[in-house]
């Protein structure tokens, strides 16, 4: 089983006061346009952000900010192989959200639909090759959600958030201020979150393939609870 031992068993910490929704959502689409691979757009991208980090509160501005600044410095070929070494080749680092709940089995791909599922039913089109579980797809989403579906995602998938945030550090990799970003948008994690966090730290995803017969029975990427409905 592939565990991710090398990383420190540690929760994050949350911000001490929850973050103003609108505030969230443009937090959200400035690590959604970040986290995508460095196109040769990306300079426009940067430009973009930095213009918005008057407007963004703390401390997701400063980390935002530091972030603009290294790849700036960086340039974009260097950016480009970051990217591909950081997120393409590093599993504790994926971006599909679904991996950390279903690892390499077949219900994931159930868990990819249900994602798909739910966007589409929150009236939000994907004009975006990744899947609909990737983490820069949802964060898109949830920059313009009102409805509280994206919040569900988010708060629903945050122990797999928390070990990408926690590789990130553990590799002093310049992406890391974008996932402390993104945490400052969300509230403190409870005690069921912290505990499947040090599971999923010590065992890892799932690896065991399940039967044809359980497909069915792969939950939703959202539950009530989080949807406060």
């Amino acid at each position: 089983m592939s565990t991710f031992v090398g990383i420190p068993r540690i929760p994050t910490a949350a911000p001490e006061t929850e973050m103003d929704p609108q505030d969230a959502r443009g937090v959200r689409m400035a690590v959604s346009v970040l986290l995508d691979y460095p196109g040769d757009d990306f300079g426009t991208k940067l430009d973009a952000v930095e213009e918005a980090l008057a407007d963004l509160p703390e401390p997701a501005s400063s980390a935002l900010a530091s972030f603009v600044s290294y790849a700036r410095t960086a340039g974009l070929r260097t950016m480009q192989t970051t990217y591909v070494e950081t997120f393409d080749q590093r599993r504790r680092c994926a971006l599909g959200l679904t991996y950390y709940t279903h690892g390499d089995t077949r219900g994931r791909g159930q868990a990819i639909l249900a994602f798909k599922e739910v966007l589409r039913r929150a009236g939000f089109e994907m004009d975006r090759e990744e899947l609909p579980d990737h983490l820069p797809v949802v964060l898109e989403f949830a920059a313009f959600d009102e409805t509280g579906t994206a919040e569900g995602l988010l708060r629903s998938n945050r122990e797999g958030i928390e070990v990408i945030r926690t590789a990130l550090r553990a590799a002093d990799s310049p992406y890391a201020p974008l996932l402390d970003a993104l945490v400052a948008t969300l509230p403190e994690p409870d005690e069921k979150t912290i505990e499947g966090f040090r599971k999923l730290i010590s065992q890892g995803p799932p690896t065991e393939l399940v039967g044809v017969g359980d497909l069915s029975a792969t939950p939703s990427p959202t539950s009530d609870s989080t949807m406060g409905r």
